[in-house]
């Protein structure tokens, strides 16, 4: 990668684990100072090569090179504290290999040991166990930064970490004088991170010299030409194929010579189909939903702690989801984003203010913290709970092997335990259960970790064509900014702000408000012939006039009654023998069922409508 002497290098390195070769004559150079995004689909052995680089793991051949004295730091994906050991005893316990083997017997300085953990912002007294998973990952960073190694080997360094600190691990990564070396699904990160590339598909490396910003170019100008290479051997293969079928049989033996280089050729396209599998997945959306999802007016919510202070979580916070919106939550690792989630959704009851949820609601949720896997079982087990091999796929059955290879599962994955996948195929596994149940509300809850990037543009993908409403909690930057269209910021001490567009325009909202400035309100409603509302004339009035309150008081039960009808009516439309029997009562029973639906859409915008103006006449702004 340099023409300066490497200071850590694979050179025809092979490596396989039983008949699944994960590379093969690879030769990598670090170089001093160079900071290397290393990326490629799940499964392709990024993290095996860290540990190779690192001296964990031994090549089956080819030679590892690391220079004299050299140190290296190795953080993986899921290091945890163990519980009942202090973080300063797990700072100062080696975690380093010199020469590639380990320095077990050397002990950290005290006070380096508490100077890095202050600066990731833990109490060197804490102890294991009880951490969060982004406490943990800033205490295996701390770990790693404390003794100055000449080489990081960071694999998924952002997992866990909220925004706050992820920009921080940049600032400390761009200072850092060693050599980086980053596996990490955040391309944002990478961006601000990485001067290079190294991109690990079928067996092999692909280099990039440059911002990380140029990779996807990079990498699609590569597979175009490879399509092209594939699709000129493809030609040559039939060519051959028809040529041989001719006259096989009467001249075998000087066939012989064409046959194997017939084989050899079908063996090479194998090998660039190697990697290209990719996840499909789809979304469906369930019933049709009220047109307001959730509706928070003037919420507040505090928690007690155990010393008996008062954490406020939220405080006078007034927004409106409505149908189809894409909603963010942004907020720092115990700010309350799970609370404010439970809120909107209508799962915990408020201090004060009030909470409306929509009706006709159906929430498919994604737990980042996956409390739903058992990981005792099998993927097969955990989507078929009942038994059998069907599942139910947005209401079509499915054999569940078949469904899972949508998600790049094999049969004996199907069969595994859990416990024996790693974090992107069990995040794979939540959403093939999440996205398999019909939907019109999808709540994702760090969907993001573990995932590769071709997973996540397949993940966009699918979330960009989904017709319900979307409230998505990440801390990914880039996965935030190309889907969400308003973003609930969480900023602390109950203070909770929303903003209109993705990250970027949150960061530019946030820079440029006045101080005092009101960031929790949205753009004045408009109606549909594109008029805003009034102001308030001062001495106006500051509650509805009799008519509109009588009307808004009868409308939730005229909307009820509604969705009745309309229920009633599906269940006659559905009948088997209804249309053969009365076709005139069918075509009646249609057109009513679409006047049903039209008048329930006009009715919930009148409600909302008549909402919006009771609302703003006790606040005492317009009328």
């Amino acid at each position: 990668m340099s023409s300066a002497p490497p200071i850590l290098a694979l050179r025809n390195a092979r490596l396989a684990f039983g008949d699944k070769v994960l590379f093969e004559d690879l030769t990598l150079h670090l170089g001093r100072g160079q900071r290397v995004a290393l990326v490629g689909a799940n499964g392709t052995g990024k993290s095996t090569l860290l540990k190779c680089l690192a001296g964990i793991v031994d090549l089956d051949s080819g030679e590892r090179f690391i220079q004299p004295g050299t140190t290296i730091a190795w953080v993986p994906q899921d290091q945890e504290v163990p519980a009942g050991e202090s973080l300063l005893d797990f700072v100062r316990r080696p975690d380093q290999t010199r020469d590639g083997v380990r320095a077990e017997k050397i002990l950290l300085e005290p006070h380096r040991a508490e100077d890095a953990l202050i600066r990731a912002g833990l109490d060197p007294k804490r102890a294991g166990g009880p951490l969060s998973g982004g406490e943990n990952r800033r205490a295996a960073l701390a770990r790693a930064l404390a003794r100055d190694p000449d080489v990081l080997l960071l694999d998924e360094p952002t997992n866990h970490l909220d925004l706050a600190a992820i920009e921080a691990l940049e600032t400390t990564l761009r200072g850092f004088p060693g050599t980086v070396l980053v596996i990490s699904h955040d391309r944002r990160f990478l961006d601000n991170v990485s001067t290079a590339s190294l991109w690990l598909q079928r067996r092999s490396l692909l280099m990039m010299n440059g911002p990380f910003s140029q990779f996807e170019a990079w990498s699609e100008d590569i597979l175009e030409r490879e399509i092209k290479t594939a699709e000129r051997l493809n030609k040559r293969i039939e060519r051959e194929t028809r040529w041989l079928h001719r006259g096989v049989t009467a001249r075998r033996k000087r066939n012989q010579g064409r046959l194997r280089k017939l084989e050899e050729m079908r063996e090479a396209r194998r090998q660039r189909q190697v990697g290209r599998s990719s996840v499909s997945m789809a979304a469906g959306e369930g019933p049709p939903a009220s047109q307001m999802v959730s509706d928070l007016h003037l919420v507040s919510k505090s928690f007690a702690g155990d010393d008996g202070s008062e954490t406020t979580i939220v405080r006078d916070f007034t927004t409106r989801i409505m149908r189809g919106d894409r909603v963010g939550l942004i907020g720092p690792n115990g700010s309350g984003k799970t609370t404010m989630l439970r809120l909107i959704l209508g799962e915990l009851e408020p201090d004060s203010g009030r909470v409306r949820r929509g009706r006709r609601t159906e929430i498919s949720y994604f737990d980042q913290a996956r409390r739903d896997i058992d990981t005792a079982e099998t993927p097969w087990r955990f989507l078929c709970p009942d038994g059998g091999d069907q599942v139910n796929v947005r209401g079509h059955l499915r054999h569940v092997v078949g469904y899972l290879k949508e998600f790049m599962f094999d049969e004996d994955d199907a069969k595994s335990a859990i416990a024996t996948l790693s974090g992107g195929q069990r995040n794979r596994l939540m959403l093939a259960k999440v996205l398999a149940r019909p939907s019109n509300l999808l709540v994702l809850d760090e969907p993001t970790n573990d995932l590769d990037m071709d997973t996540l543009d397949r993940l966009l993908e699918t979330l960009d064509a989904y017709d319900g409403t979307l409230i998505l909690v990440s801390h990914d930057r880039d996965f935030v900014d190309r889907l969400v269209t308003s973003l609930i910021a969480l900023e602390g001490g109950g203070q909770v702000s929303e903003y209109i567009g993705g990250y970027r325009d949150y960061l530019r909202q946030r820079k440029t408000a006045a101080p005092g400035t009101d960031k929790t309100r949205r753009p004045a409603k408009e109606f549909e012939d594109g008029t805003k509302p009034a102001r308030r004339r001062e001495g106006g009035p500051r509650k509805l006039s009799y008519k509109d309150q009588r009307e808004l008081d009868g409308l939730p039960e005229h909307i009820a009654r509604l969705e009745t009808e309309i229920e009633s009516l599906n269940d006659r439309l559905a009948a088997p023998d209804f249309f053969a029997k009365d076709p005139d009562g069918f075509a009646e029973a249609a057109a009513r069922l679409e006047a049903a639906k039209a008048e329930l859409e006009a009715a919930e915008a009148r409600w909302l409508e008549l909402e919006d103006l009771r609302e703003t006449l006790e606040a005492g702004k317009i009328d």
